[in-house]
């Protein structure tokens, strides 16, 4: 088999980091992925071993490209706004594995096939993948762009603490620390997968939520 030709894979394909900020910026707080980016890139210099990507609505394509190329990054961080039942503006990491099968429905970055992809980059690839969310106000049902105060007040608290952890390490000391995949959830007070979901059902079972809808209607050709 011949050897493969680096020079035409994708950048990101071929950094030790990928960090990809996914959503919709015409839907409100859905753009909240794509405005931590955005916040990194002015006000952090991104170090050459990582590869900071808007990706917007096109997750699912890089996420397919990085499961069948022969090179690939050692982690992958997601950035997204997603619907779990807290308060808006409040953040929370959660696995792949952590994402319960009647739940990968929820929002629009895990379903079936995003979720899949997901687990196989980690479970087969041998990549470390973490997704880093933030909780949505109402997202608007027709186009409007701008996020809601609580998010948008959470944008450069994520950033700081992103660049805190991939911009400021050199990848010979993050091998060294070994760091767990909850170092940054852990940092900055979020809660586990876990306790999301739990509370989440508390507050259904108690009538104070109702399910929380998908967001396929707000994405493009991804979802």
């Amino acid at each position: 088999m011949p050897e493969p030709n680096l020079a035409e894979l994708p950048a990101f394909c071929l950094k030790p980091t990928l960090i990809l900020g996914c959503g919709n910026i015409l839907f409100g707080d859905d753009g909240f992925g794509c405005a931590v980016v955005e916040h990194l890139e002015a006000h952090f210099a991104v170090p050459e071993d990582v590869c900071l990507l808007d990706v917007g609505t096109g997750v699912r394509k890089v996420l397919f490209t990085l499961c069948l190329s022969p090179e690939r990054p050692r982690r992958v961080l997601i950035l997204d706004a997603l619907d779990v039942g807290r308060e808006p503006g409040e953040l929370f990491e959660i696995s792949p594995n952590d994402i319960p099968a009647n739940k990968c429905d929820d929002f629009s970055l895990h379903q079936l096939p995003t979720s899949n992809l997901l687990r196989e980059l980690e479970e087969e690839c041998g990549v470390e993948v973490r997704v880093l969310g933030c909780q949505t106000a109402t997202l608007p049902a027709e186009i409007c762009p701008g996020l809601s105060g609580p998010v948008l007040s959470a944008v450069p608290k994520v950033a700081e603490h992103v660049a805190a952890e991939y911009f400021t390490r050199t990848p010979a000391e993050r091998e060294e620390e070994a760091l767990s995949p909850y170092r940054l959830r852990e940092e900055i007070g979020l809660p586990r997968s876990e306790e999301l979901w739990q509370v989440r059902d508390q507050a259904a079972d108690a009538g104070q939520r109702k399910p929380v809808p998908s967001r396929e209607g707000h994405r493009n050709a991804d979802s």
